[in-house]
């Protein structure tokens, strides 16, 4: 059979199946109307008629049969329009999406060509001034490309489907209706990968991709991913068929193994969205609640992968947490489970990690084929990322009042377990067993210690912003009394013990050799990503304004952070990761820009009654945010020169990477906007690229001097403060013809000297109390 085509789907009209479907419809209906007609009239006179002989022997069975084969009829016209229904809307949506890439890669200067095979290369426009394509267009044809592969893979794949369901619901008896039926696709779908499933480890590379595209495709189908596990025979099965595959995946030498550890990883990520999906109670169709309560007693068994005693056999919670590493999972799902697990680490924080497997020199293999985070044999690191990505849990975890169970994963009602979760992980003697089949004294022994850490950094992270750790939308969240209370809780926890987070590689040095690593180090970027999310907050406590106070909106509920000390210390030791300064530095920008534009708006557009100037205005706008810059750059400077933990280089990487933060605080703003200034649509994203191209210019010169006497000269740091509180003024400026130059220039100046000022407060506050 020849292959799909690009031109084939970017092109087909969907018509003919449509029309199929409407004709299906009628027939089904007239199926329907000829059913019941035989059943309350034929059906029900013979069997009320006291037949006698062969009329009661041979007439009446003849009579139920023929009454059955109406129904039998409608049935399988029923099957049949499904089948068309779903394969029409599936094969639309596709080619929608399709459509969309193509049309995004035009605005690109990518050019696709259709190769003949089912899948596209591409070229590249020239640019604008004739110079070569950049490797970042390359890049991003490369990546367009792929997307149309897949979907011209997806599309196959449904005709594919839908022809092998209507083969199965025709049958091979000419004279009998009645065989497979159907109520939609999902079902076929879901029949197919489960049918693969079964297969196990013996699925050919080809029947692994078929068995990733079904699952991948179909992850977030409540319909498909519950008919899905539930094919697979239960709680317990389904644990066995991950594990058996994941290791698999993840057993010898990747070039040995060809691709089977890449698509182990997509099965990863597929089984986990789908788990997520099918015990989500709000979807329609889902998997009862007995299934997690199935999986905590599992969780403390031992699952035998093979038969015999001599083949690997992990407990059921090393196994679920390698699946729950991806999918964002209801509270009363994921929140039970999370709690076990914690309770089960604090009585016995080796007791998973004892069953990895010696002498194996395989440092991959485990259950968890991502490679991110661990090998899969601590289910705690595991059981962290999932209430990363599901930001309801995580706040219920860390917020609610915890119920204890026993080692069987049933609740033991009324008993008090004596601590809260929150003060179990931040606690300095907090136990993090090393996941990881590393050998002792290696690299990899040593990232591993920070798995644990940098795990709970992307729960903590959830439970503050209400989004997944590394969620790429930039849709404002509003922030709850519990976000708001929980944020103030890890601020003031951190700033009163900086000494958890400090990462400090230069032991060497006299002065330092008593500020060792602390054991949380490695969430120091999460914690950034927090405070990005509160800047507002963060910049309204530098000089201590008012919650009350309307000069700096936040979105939602505010957080209050009482202790300004603790604010400072809290934003020193954070900000010396490239990522947590990156994301700050981002925000902080872009708030700043915001309240800039706000003082202009309100002053011009007439709702500013004060008579303050302007000039003053700007200043008391621009001056928060320098503090916290100041306080910024003497991070940077400790983490560059004092601790030797990064280089200038890593700063100035990073904060080309946080752009989603400017977008995130640009589209914030906008609510604070007038109505009548149009900051939407493109006008947002050119606003946020324009911000976040100042926010790199001004990492490549917060620079730190270190003169003769060790004394550290921040005067390049704070032009560069200086430089984007004017580009701040000239961009309010432009929407108000009524300035003139001069008076442009001498509010910018009056922003310059201000920011100046304020960011040499922030590194005064910040370097009283540092190694410096």
């Amino acid at each position: 059979m020849a292959k799909l085509t690009f031109t084939d789907l970017y092109g087909f009209s969907f018509s003919g199946l449509s029309d199929a479907v409407s004709d299906w419809d009628s027939v089904v209906t007239e199926l329907e109307k000829l059913a019941d007609e035989a059943r309350t009239g034929m059906a029900a006179k013979a069997e009320k008629a006291d037949w006698k002989g062969e009329n009661a022997t041979v007439t009446k069975p003849f009579v139920r049969k023929t009454t059955k084969e109406f129904d039998d009829a409608a049935a399988q016209a029923r099957s049949i329009r499904n089948i068309l229904r779903d394969a029409h809307t599936d094969l639309k949506s596709v080619q929608a999406d399709l459509i969309k890439e193509v049309e995004g890669g035009r605005e690109q200067g990518i050019r696709l060509r259709d190769n003949g095979d089912g899948t596209v290369g591409f070229s590249l426009d020239r640019r604008p001034d004739n110079s070569a394509p950049s490797e970042e267009q390359r890049r991003a044809g490369r990546d367009l490309t792929d997307r149309i592969d897949r979907l011209i893979a997806r599309a196959e794949e449904i005709d594919d489907l839908a022809a092998r369901a209507l083969k199965r619901v025709h049958g091979d008896d000419p004279y009998n209706f009645g065989h497979v039926q159907y109520s939609s696709l999902d079902e076929v779908e879901a029949e197919r990968a489960v049918k693969l499933a079964k297969l196990g480890p013996d699925m050919s590379d080809a029947q692994y991709r078929e068995f990733n595209g079904l699952v991948g495709a179909n992850a977030e189908d409540p319909e498909f991913s519950t008919a899905f596990y539930k094919g697979l025979g239960g709680p317990e099965e389904a644990l066995r068929f991950y594990a058996r595959m994941s290791i698999d995946g993840t057993l010898g030498d990747a070039e040995e193994n060809e691709g089977r550890p890449a698509l182990s990883r997509d099965l990863q990520r597929n089984m986990g969205i789908a788990l997520a999906t099918a015990t989500d109670p709000d979807n329609k169709t889902h998997l009862p609640a007995s299934w997690g309560e199935e999986f905590r007693r599992l969780g403390t068994r031992q699952i035998e992968l093979e038969p015999g005693p001599f083949g690997p056999q992990p407990y059921g919670y090393q196994v679920l947490g390698g699946i729950m590493r991806y999918g964002n999972y209801d509270a009363d799902f994921l929140t039970p489970i999370a709690e076990h697990i914690t309770q089960l680490h604090h009585d016995e924080p080796t007791r998973f990690t004892s069953n990895r497997p010696a002498g194996m020199g395989d440092a991959d293999l485990g259950y968890n084929p991502s490679g991110k985070g661990g090998a899969g044999y601590d289910p705690l690191t595991s059981v962290l990322e999932a209430l990363g990505h599901s930001p309801e849990a995580a706040e219920r975890f860390f917020t609610g009042d915890p119920t204890v169970y026993r080692e069987d994963g049933t609740v033991d009602k009324g008993a008090k377990l004596g601590y809260q979760y929150f003060d179990e992980f931040l606690k300095e003697d907090f136990e993090w067993p090393p996941d990881s089949l590393a050998k002792p004294g290696t690299d990899g022994l040593k990232d591993a210690l920070e798995h644990g850490p940098n795990a709970l950094g992307h729960a903590l992270e959830a439970a503050a912003t209400g989004r997944a750790y590394d969620s790429q939308s930039t849709e404002p969240i509003k922030h709850t009394s519990e976000r708001a209370e929980f944020t103030e809780r890890l601020v003031a926890h951190f700033g009163e013990h900086p000494e958890l987070i400090r990462h400090n590689e230069n032991l060497k040095d006299e002065k330092l050799e008593d500020l060792k690593s602390g054991p949380l180090h490695a969430l120091r970027d999460s914690l950034g990503n927090i405070t990005a999310e509160y800047i507002g907050d963060f910049q309204r406590s530098m000089y201590g304004d008012s919650p009350a106070s309307d000069r700096f909106p936040v979105n939602g509920v505010p957080a209050v952070f009482d202790n300004t000390s603790h604010v400072v210390s809290f934003l020193g030791e954070a900000g010396q990761d490239p990522d947590a300064y990156a994301a700050i530095t981002s925000a902080q920008q872009s708030y700043t820009t915001l309240m800039v534009d706000r003082v202009f708006d309100g002053v011009f557009g007439g709702e500013d009654k004060s008579e303050v100037s302007l000039e003053q205005k700007v200043s008391s706008a621009v001056a928060p945010g320098a503090v916290m810059a100041g306080i910024m750059s003497d991070a940077r400077a400790d983490a560059v020169h004092d601790y030797n933990t990064a280089a200038a280089k890593d700063f100035n990487e990073a904060a080309g990477d946080k752009g989603k933060w400017a977008t995130r605080t640009v589209e914030l703003g906008t609510s604070l906007i007038p109505e009548r200034i149009p900051v939407v649509g493109e006008v947002v994203n050119w606003l946020a690229e324009d911000i976040t191209e100042s926010v790199v210019k001004s990492a490549e010169k917060d620079v730190v001097d270190i003169k003769e006497n060790g004394r550290r000269d921040y005067v390049l740091a704070r032009e560069a403060v200086a430089e984007s509180a004017k580009e701040a003024v000239l961009r309010a400026s432009v929407r108000h013809s009524n300035l003139n130059n001069e008076t442009i220039e001498g509010i910018q100046n009056a922003a310059a000297i201000q920011v100046g000022n304020s960011h040499i407060e922030g590194v005064g506050m910040r370097s009283s109390g540092d190694a410096s």
